[in-house]
């Protein structure tokens, strides 16, 4: 008896191996989990040393939702440049900031928020604005839910919020902003907060009164009300915020001179592939024009002010 159960666990531990090595077997080399927050290592160099050009994005919409059209930019902008080109996706808007930072991105798709945010210690500069439906700019809209007896922010007090990213512009700056003016902040003026990562999410938050009320992209909210109006007719609108520009492309600013003016070059001229029409639809891109860097100087200062930071 005592031999047959030695046999019998042995099987056993063969047959766990087996099936752990047929798992490995099952997974395709290079396979990229784009779910993934932590740092991606970049490629080995090809054959002929050329450096891949890392180019970065934290998705603001749910991740599968934009991953594909991302990964179609990548692959254009590799082609114009005949260089190698890799797509880094992150969760949070600050998992980009601080992969840029760390010099672990040479491009990134930035949140409006994101770009006030950035101190970092990589210099950047911005590449190019998104430009959408003729305008760079777009607004905040707050929400509650269509049986909601809420129809101004004053009634937000002691209610439950929800916010979308820490550096989200829409999605928590522009809020803050407005609690500054009124000598508050979220902590002390709501009940409680907390963060969906995905402006859709948030709309579905609010619909489903897991939130008394959440802010959110106005873009994005028409874009949702497009394709789920089912969705948005469980919410409605109740305040419009003042205008932003819409979140930047930046690069490293010790890019070769003339790798930088290629890729201006690129992405200014990515509307007139048609190739790239339905990516650009599904990101809510018209076209990438030239940024207008005084656009973001006030929201920059008023992070400063927001959140102390030292020397501005």
């Amino acid at each position: 008896m005592k031999r047959s159960k030695t046999w019998l666990r042995l099987l056993a531990t063969a047959a766990a191996a087996v099936l752990m090595c047929c798992a490995g077997c099952d997974r395709p080399a290079g396979n990229i989990d784009f779910t993934q927050t932590q740092p991606q290592t970049a490629p080995a160099a090809t054959a002929s040393s050329v450096q891949p050009l890392r180019i970065a994005f934290a998705s603001v919409m749910s991740p599968k939702e934009t991953r594909q059209s991302y990964q179609k930019f990548v692959s254009h902008i590799s082609q114009e440049l005949q260089k190698p080109a890799v797509l880094l996706q992150k969760r949070t808007y600050e998992e980009l900031n601080k992969l840029m930072d760390n010099g672990g991105a040479d491009i990134a798709f930035f949140s409006t928020g994101a770009y006030s945010a950035y101190r970092g210690k990589t210099p950047i500069e911005l590449l190019a604005m998104t430009q959408t439906n003729g305008s760079v700019l777009y607004q905040t809209y707050l929400i509650a839910a269509s049986d909601s007896d809420i129809t101004d922010f004053s009634q937000l007090q002691g209610r439950v919020f929800a916010f979308t990213d820490p550096l989200s512009y829409s999605g928590r700056q522009a809020i803050d902003f407005l609690l500054l003016d009124m000598n508050t902040s979220a902590s002390a003026y709501f009940k409680s907060t907390f963060y969906t990562y995905n402006h859709d999410k948030s709309i579905w938050a609010v619909a489903n009164h897991l939130a008394d009320a959440a802010s959110v992209d106005s873009q994005i909210y028409d874009f949702v009300n497009r394709r789920n109006p089912q969705l948005c007719e469980k919410v409605r609108v109740f305040a419009v915020l003042p205008a932003a520009p819409t979140g930047p492309v930046v690069m490293r600013s010790d890019l070769p001179d003339a790798e930088k003016a290629e890729l201006r070059r690129i992405f200014y001229s990515m509307d007139q592939d048609p190739a790239l029409h339905e990516a650009m639809q599904r990101t809510l891109i018209d076209k990438f024009v030239p940024p207008e860097p005084e656009l973001y100087a006030a929201l920059r200062h008023k992070y400063s002010i927001r959140n102390n930071v030292p020397g501005e």
